[in-house]
């Protein structure tokens, strides 16, 4: 289905960010916008957990936001999370809240996924180039680093580093003084050590700045003539000097320097000052997109089915040299079972997670053939998987968990009917496709019942197959272990026409 308009809400560590752009081919043109400075890393307590006084001021946002939005279909919206909803650990609960307020799902991104948008976002904003850009963006509570060329970036790392955690860390109550500036640049320093020698190595052409931290440093280097376009290594050393000779934000009144921005803005300096130094950039240009934009190419490239996550399923069936046409089997025999109990489920992605999971479910017998299911899931757990967010790669990683072996290790999967018949439809899949051979497979249907499932099959098979008939009596002992029925009934010939 095509959009006309499109929406990409991110709810960053400093701000929130709603945009919302008109499709035209394979453009975006930008519409409208809202932004809320929320603060949410600063309203992270010392044990990690967002206070409540910065959760109701982010759900009064997403209200705000809400009503933006309204009218919007679910696919044509997405919304995503960064550094300060991936370490709080009230997230969950939090989330939960969030979605009532704003009316669609939030998805976390693992940071390298945040870096990949960012650098969507930004190179749909600069003339085509065949030349390496690094991008930088320091956002709220992390800092992301990206070399590309064209649209497609080459090099992505998010480091754990950021204007608002920095500010309150070194510049506290707005003092900036000469030995706390120099320990946050020290500390950027050290962060950067990990990336400098590889990317270096690498190398780069342009180096571009993205996001509020950047946009105001060059404002303010611009607005005193110390640059005159975008941030130079001069003009740098030049507001350091006018921060520390300051000694105090209050006392620090500087032609383009936002007031709202203020308090955070020692933090940024310093990462970006280390950044400089550490790299050896000379000059950096500023460029107005960012991760909201990324997010909205991302989202057109779902909706006119060029999916970044389907590409990434594709390169990890490579990778684990996945036996392609066994994964054919059981993603077509899943699929068959699934239709038989769409009607009963609310998702309407869960078709296409199945699929994927059907697609990965082997990777894990490229490390060992034993519990190959166990290193299928620690992989697509915990691997940089471009286009998927932390949640979808959660479930996905609990489906590969749950084909095969005891039911009983899954105690926190989702009470929710849509997990089970994932589970079901994968592992019934599974089953009857152990030949890996291309057998015509019989008529079959399945539903979903108040106990569990129900499985029809024609008689003459399970007599036909005493090994299908053996596994699953198994099967369905496993079910019962979990307090779940599975029932085999025979499925007339009368009836196997109709299904």
């Amino acid at each position: 289905m095509q959009y006309e308009t499109l929406a990409a809400v991110d709810l960053g560590s400093n701000s929130f960010h709603l945009q919302i752009g008109r499709v035209v081919d394979d453009q975006i043109y930008l519409l409208d916008g809202l932004r809320e400075q929320v603060r949410l890393g600063a309203g992270l307590t010392r044990d990690k957990r967002i206070d409540r006084a910065t959760q109701v001021r982010a759900l009064e946002a997403l209200r705000r936001f809400s009503d933006r939005l309204r009218g919007f279909p679910a696919e044509a919206v997405r919304v995503v999370g960064t550094n300060a909803l991936r370490v709080a650990k009230n997230s969950r609960q939090f989330l939960a809240e969030a979605k009532e307020a704003l009316g669609f799902p939030i998805e976390i991104i693992a940071g390298r996924e945040e870096a990949r948008l960012i650098y969507l976002g930004v190179a749909h904003s600069l003339p085509l180039s065949r030349d390496k850009r690094l991008v930088m963006d320091i956002g709220g509570g992390s800092t992301e680093f990206i070399i590309g060329a064209g649209v497609q970036p080459e090099l992505m790392d998010s480091l754990y580093m950021g204007c608002v955690s920095y500010s309150l860390k070194y510049f506290a109550e707005g003092k900036v003084e000469k030995s706390t500036f120099k320990q946050a640049e020290l500390a950027a320093r050290s962060e950067l050590q990990t990336i400098v020698k590889q990317y270096t190595r690498h190398g780069w052409v342009e180096t571009v700045g993205s996001s509020g931290t950047a946009r105001s440093i060059a404002s303010i280097l611009e607005a005193n003539g110390w640059s005159e376009h975008g941030i130079s290594a001069a003009g740098l050393d030049k507001l350091r000097s006018a921060f520390l000779k300051a000694g105090d934000l209050e006392r620090l009144l500087l032609p383009g320097m936002r007031e709202d921005r203020a308090a955070i803005l020692p933090g940024g300096l310093a990462i970006m000052c280390a950044a400089f130094a550490e790299l050896g950039i000379g000059h950096m240009s500023v460029s107005d997109a960012a991760l909201r934009q990324g997010v909205l190419y991302d989202l057109l490239g779902r909706v006119q089915k060029h999916d970044m996550r389907e590409v990434t399923v594709r390169q990890f069936m490579r990778r684990y040299h996945v036996d392609t046409a066994q994964a054919q089997r059981v993603a077509a025999l899943a699929a068959r079972l699934h239709r038989h109990m769409s009607d009963t489920e609310g998702d309407p992605h869960a078709g296409q997670t199945l699929a994927w999971a059907a697609a990965l479910h082997e990777i894990g017998i490229s490390i060992a053939h034993n519990g190959y299911h166990k290193h299928s899931a620690y992989v697509i757990g915990n691997a940089d998987m471009p286009g998927f967010s932390r949640m979808e790669q959660a479930q996905l990683a609990r489906l590969l968990l749950a084909h095969r072996g005891k039911l009983a290790k899954l105690p926190d999967l989702s009470p929710v009917p849509t997990d089970w018949t994932l589970v079901f439809c994968l592992r019934l899949a599974s089953l009857f496709c152990r030949s890996r051979t291309d057998l015509e497979l019989p008529q079959l249907a399945c539903e979903m019942t108040e106990s569990g499932f129900r499985l029809l099959l024609p008689e003459a098979l399970l007599e036909n197959r005493p090994l299908s008939a053996a596994a699953l009596a198994d099967e369905a002992d496993e079910w019962k272990s979990i307090g779940l029925r599975l029932d085999v009934k025979p499925l007339r010939d009368a009836a196997a026409k109709a299904a």
